[in-house]
């Protein structure tokens, strides 16, 4: 791949970011309220008094609100526009795939076939049933080219997970590695760009885009914590 086409994944990867994780990241997180947790009354004290050394209202708000907003927040919303980054990726690696079950097709900068790939978010993030839905889709085009005498090898068909580390692959990945190759951040980035360490300069695009952004977490956070604070102030009976 040509230097100018990395440039342009990494300026589409931040605009992805800015555009669309940030937003959908604040919009989850100011709306928000005690309904929306499940709380474990067996729980929540002590996850309060372990992280702020006391019971307070402020310190339950903080126990239930940090978890949500740090890490099941975030990672919902990149999972649910993942679609976005595909797309922008398709655009300059190679092109959206018309086949079902298939987002992209590029030609591998390794050994220089063309790969038709899922692309997942990260290693953790299919179950069981994806699985066979993947191995499905994988099957059926498999047996479509030999119907049409298609030069299509084994090897062809892959799992592309966008970061994470082959070691932290989940049992659902491997089951799919066993026939089909799945690959996992740097190796994924290295078989699209051909260059290992453009996933490391992806990476850090996206931390420099933060970094260069006024997201104004620090003052959300806050403004949410004394809401919820207040609400469950309202909750308990005088």
């Amino acid at each position: 791949m040509e230097e100018n086409q990395k440039k342009v994944i990494i300026e589409k990867g931040k605009e992805y970011f800015r555009s669309i994780i940030i937003p959908a990241h604040l919009k989850n997180v100011e709306k928000l309220q005690l309904k929306s947790f499940k709380v474990n009354p067996f729980l929540v004290n002590y996850l309060a008094s372990f992280l702020c050394g006391d019971t307070s209202s402020l310190s339950l708000a903080k126990a239930l609100i940090y978890p949500r907003i740090l890490g099941t927040s975030i990672n919902t919303s990149f999972g649910q526009n993942l679609q976005v980054f595909i797309s922008s990726l398709a655009e300059v690696a190679g092109k959206a795939s018309g086949i079902d079950g298939i987002d992209i097709e590029f030609t591998d900068a390794i050994d220089g076939r063309t790969k038709y790939c899922q692309c997942k978010a990260g290693p953790q993030t299919i179950n069981a049933d994806d699985v066979a839905t993947i191995m499905g889709h994988f099957g059926h085009l498999q047996s479509k080219a030999r119907l049409d005498r298609l030069p299509l090898q084994i090897n062809d068909l892959i799992v592309g997970v966008l970061y994470g580390e082959p070691s932290e692959l989940s049992g659902n990945y491997k089951n799919i590695d066993k026939t089909y190759p799945v690959y996992c951040g740097k190796e994924f980035w290295t078989h699209i760009t051909g260059d290992e360490n453009f996933y490391f300069e992806l990476l850090k695009a996206f931390s420099d885009c933060v970094d260069n952004n006024e997201i104004q977490g620090v003052t959300t956070l806050q403004m949410m914590v004394d809401g919820l604070a207040e609400e469950m102030k309202l909750a308990v009976p005088a």
